[in-house]
């Protein structure tokens, strides 16, 4: 064991632990074991390694102008160099089990900070070919924390996993829009009966409903693909409220640049660092975004299960069986995958109220709840991508509509009748439409017997060329 201190005190840690004395009293203060996000721990890893980068250039263009005589105190390179190989092991994704520190915490992400500050410092300590905790020579905050704060790193790295997944995301709602656009074509003309409040309603095809559907996505991958303007504004270089202090200008103006460079992201420096290390309204607004998408994911979810249901009669519409739905009921198949979605949604919704609540409780110059937001938020886009994926893959693809049984079914609806109202008027039809609800037979079997319509006329009317088209002109009659 080795023995870390603080200004509280003593602490034994494990010798060849990569964590420090910071981590393991946050992991002492906030019992419980919620997982810290990955794609975070791997966003800190690209800042840390965008300042190292920085310093590396700042003490380079110091040394230049002023020589040795330069007044600023100098990292050695090898120890620059040591924090940089280690900083992108983080980026990598690699030691994640020495972040020790849990998702659910206080402290507005200082113990993010300061553990990976430790796994990186222990890191390069090792590449030195020294001990882990051997801070004399390269220490957590004055070498691994050279220029940064808090407030300023583990906000960054937010965004930048945040941008990372809303790619992802982004990705997975196009491709559930596309197949949804393939169905909307192969069914383009398979009539079928609408229905409002759950009855029957209007004529109409399942390419229309699948067409709302594509509209409803696109929008959804719209308003994603827009999501990265609202949340590229970082205050890297602002260290603890945003006023640069303690902070050379130099890297204020350079670092934020390197981390564009490193991550491919269109990361920009905020005009004024002092909002947006304060204020999170951002985050707000693009779960906002997040909660519109699970609305709509909801929605096509739960119409599908209901279309699929045979809680009435067997349905021309079937969804892909996924697995056996009960213990004791054979041969029982449950929509398992709508209920998926659904869950996933709901947890979304949960999510929102916690973000922007959260995003409120910011007090002058600092939102100390940066964590759970930003946990939060990463959660919400990782349930919708796997929502997506699952929607894509195990609920729309395997999809089958029996073009046939869905038009008699049609045709044997009293809502069919609706479409007449323009050649006979709301009464006749109404008279067409009773008699079909009580002698359970198809629109042509009733017009037979009430002679309301010319067959050939009643056959032209009910074809789907008709039923589908937007509105009707004089010359239709």
């Amino acid at each position: 064991m080795r023995i870390e201190k603080d200004f509280l005190g003593t602490k034994e840690i494990a010798d060849q632990a990569l964590y420090g004395i910071h981590a393991l009293r946050a992991r002492e203060n906030f019992p419980g074991h919620s997982a810290f996000n990955k794609n975070w721990y791997k966003a800190m890893g690209l800042v840390k390694h965008a300042c190292y980068l920085t310093y590396e250039k700042y003490i380079n263009a110091v040394t230049k102008k002023y020589g040795k005589q330069a007044p600023v105190q100098k990292i050695e390179q090898e120890k620059i160099t040591a924090l940089q190989h280690a900083a992108l092991k983080i980026a990598n994704g690699d030691f994640f089990e020495q972040f020790i520190v849990p998702a659910i915490q206080g402290g507005a992400g200082t113990s993010i900070n300061m553990n990976i500050n430790e796994i990186i410092t222990n890191l390069a300590l090792t590449d030195l070919k020294r001990k882990p905790g051997e801070y004399e020579f390269i220490d957590p905050i004055e070498h691994a924390n050279i220029f940064q704060s808090t407030n300023d790193t583990v906000p960054t790295a937010l965004k930048v996993a945040i941008m990372k997944l809303l790619e992802e995301l982004e990705e997975t709602v196009n491709n559930s829009r596309n197949q949804v656009e393939t169905l909307e074509k192969k069914y383009r003309d398979a009539l079928r009966t609408s229905y409002t409040q759950l009855q029957q309603a209007v004529p109409t095809s399942y390419g229309k409903m699948f067409s709302a559907y594509n509209d409803a996505l696109s929008r959804d991958w719209w308003r994603i693909s827009k999501c990265a303007e609202r949340i590229k504004v970082v205050n890297l270089g602002g260290s603890a409220i945003g006023s640069g202090i303690t902070v050379p200008t130099y890297f204020i103006m350079e670092v934020v640049p390197t981390l564009q460079k490193l991550t491919g992201l269109p990361i920009t420096r905020g005009e004024n660092m002092m909002d947006a290390t304060s204020n999170l309204d951002s985050f707000v607004e693009i779960h906002a975004t997040l909660k519109s998408l699970a609305v709509n994911l909801e929605k096509i979810a739960s119409d599908l299960r209901l279309l699929a249901a045979d809680i009435s009669t067997h349905s021309e519409f079937t969804i892909p069986e996924r697995q056996a739905g009960s213990s004791i009921m054979p041969g029982k198949v449950n929509p398992v995958i709508s209920e998926f979605i659904i869950s996933s949604a709901h947890k979304v919704y949960a999510n929102d109220q916690i973000v922007s609540s959260l995003a409120g409780q910011g007090h002058l110059e600092l939102n100390a709840y940066i964590p759970q937001i930003g946990d939060t938020t990463l959660e919400s886009l990782e349930i919708l991508i796997n929502a997506n994926r699952s929607m894509a893959a195990h609920l729309i693809d395997g999809i089958s509509i029996n073009n046939k049984e869905a038009a008699a079914k049609l045709y044997n609806s009293p809502s069919i009748c609706t479409a007449l109202i323009p050649y006979i008027g709301y009464h006749k039809a109404g008279d067409l439409a009773k008699h079909m609800h009580q002698h359970k037979t198809s629109v042509f079997e009733a017009n037979e017997k009430l002679l309301v319509l010319e067959p050939k006329k009643l056959e032209q009317i009910t074809q789907a060329s008709n039923l589908l088209k937007l509105g009707y002109k004089p010359s239709d009659l």
